[in-house]
């Protein structure tokens, strides 16, 4: 007859397990509009007609300069998502990133390319230009975008420029090119065969020449000193196909830049974080995308 004897361990508990860290619900700071005066190309004067950023500061009390990140929502270029905005702006004050929600002029409020990369490329020079001011390291300002905010961010990661140095306004002899970005279920191209039809119509209007959509095609416009990138998807995203995320990351890879993806195999177009407002929420309760993203804005420096 066999005698099993059973051995337990006993494992001190703590009687109080370490909560995980919740995410702040971070203020926004007063929002301040792109230029001071009429934007260029400005059709009016309504509050769509004048594009603004929105600080999300970290509470004041470091000397380190922090890394920082502007927002572009998405919404087909007709709209602005807000959980694409303010959400994303809370997450990344919790990784402890400086964020800004910028809002974009649309094609639904009938505005087209170049006003919305003007945008876009006016909100980092802001940033850049008050780094000091706002307790920014220069050095690292990213952007993220999700799906026309994508295609927007992934715009000016391959159409950015150095500054007017001959300019007299300070800000636009800044920079405008993102230290990294994320792109989130990006629409990337504007060929027909996989291109979001109502981004690009917004964007482009009904006629489109060849050379606007090749140069609107970003995935063509991939070179070396495209900034490193970070992108994730949905394997079954039925209104932006993974196909953009693929075709913008193959171009990274044949152009040397350093660059992740992520995708799921299941998810519909617009996650965002998984939750309308990560305030209160830990990390576990996101989707799975921002602790990856976290890891490798983390190994790029920025970001904790």
């Amino acid at each position: 007859m066999l005698a099993l004897t059973l051995t337990l361990l006993l494992v001190p508990q703590d009687p109080q397990p370490a909560q995980a860290p919740t995410f702040p619900a971070t203020p926004p700071g007063e929002v301040i509009r792109l230029w001071d005066g009429d934007a260029p190309g400005a059709r009016g004067e309504a509050p769509h007609d004048v594009p603004t950023l929105t600080p999300y500061l970290l509470p004041a009390g470091s000397d380190a300069a922090h890394p920082a990140v502007v927002v572009y929502p998405g919404g087909g270029y007709g709209g602005l998502a807000g959980h694409e905005g303010e959400g994303y702006a809370r997450w990344l004050n919790g990784l402890g990133i400086q964020a800004f929600v910028c809002r974009y002029r649309l094609g639904s409020k009938g505005y087209r390319h170049p006003v919305m990369l003007g945008d876009a490329a006016r909100a980092v020079r802001i940033v850049r230009a008050r780094a000091a001011e706002w307790g920014i390291d220069p050095a690292r300002i990213g952007v993220i975008g999700s799906s026309a905010g994508g295609h927007l961010a992934s715009t000016l990661l391959t159409h950015w420029d150095r500054g007017d140095q001959g300019s007299d306004d300070p800000i636009e002899r800044a920079s405008s090119r993102p230290d990294f970005g994320i792109l989130c279920y990006p629409v990337i191209s504007m060929a027909e065969s996989f291109t979001h039809q109502g981004s690009r119509r917004n964007l482009l209007g009904d006629a489109p020449s060849d050379a606007l959509l090749d140069d609107l095609s970003n995935e063509r416009q991939v070179n070396a000193e495209t900034p490193p990138t970070f992108l994730w998807h949905t394997a079954d995203d039925a209104a932006v196909p993974v196909r953009n995320t693929y075709a913008f990351a193959d171009a990274l890879a044949r152009a040397g830049v350093a660059h992740e993806v992520f995708v799921m195999a299941h998810g519909r177009h617009g996650l965002g974080l998984g939750v309308a407002d990560p305030a209160g929420k830990t990390q576990e309760d996101l989707l799975p995308w921002t602790r990856e993203c976290a890891r490798w804005m983390r190994e790029l420096g920025a970001g904790r």
